[in-house]
This record gives structure tokens, C-alpha cells and sequence, in this order.
């Protein structure tokens, strides 16, 4: 399935090049957000992405990053229905 193939590795899934250019994003905001630069913004405007698009985007990747940080700095457990299929350590 698609989305198996996403969450599992969006690089070698079959997906087309405007969403990998902003998973791409998304992945470069979350593990160097200090070398962000106009330069992605430009190339996810050149595969059509409009600028509330992007903003979006930007807003959601930062959000989930930030509760995650939250979370694993205070120590909280996950849900047991967001943990089906994990293994516990």
C-alpha cells in the first residue's frame, strides 16, 4: 500500500515529485530547520505549491515537532492504541 510505503520510506515510494519535494521539506525542517533557506520555498513554489500551501505545511511539521520535543522531554507514553505493532524498551 501507499501509505505503508510512506511511513516506511517516502524516498522509495511511488509517489510524484511535487510531494516528495515537500516531504523532502518537511524532513529538513525537522532535522536542520537552521538551514532552511528562501531557496526551498522557490523550489516548492516551482512544483505549484502555493504560498498558503507551503505556510501550512511549515506550521503542521513545526507543531508536530515541537509536541513531540514536549513529550519526550516530560517523558510521556504514547496512547496504547498509537503504539499497535511497536515493540516497548
Amino acid at each position: 500500500m501507499l501509505i505503508e510505503a510512506i511511513k516506511t520510506d517516502y524516498q522509495s515510494a511511488d509517489i510524484d515529485l511535487p510531494t516528495r519535494a515537500l516531504l523532502d521539506m518537511c524532513v529538513k525542517l525537522t532535522l536542520t530547520p537552521a538551514a532552511m533557506t528562501e531557496t526551498d520555498i522557490e523550489e516548492l513554489r516551482g512544483h505549484g505549491f502555493t504560498d498558503e500551501a507551503i505556510h501550512d505545511t511549515v506550521q503542521v511539521t513545526a507543531y508536530f515537532n515541537y509536541i513531540n520535543r514536549v513529550c519526550d522531554g516530560l517523558g510521556v507514553d504514547l496512547e496504547e492504541w498509537m503504539d499497535q505493532g511497536k515493540t516497548k524498551t
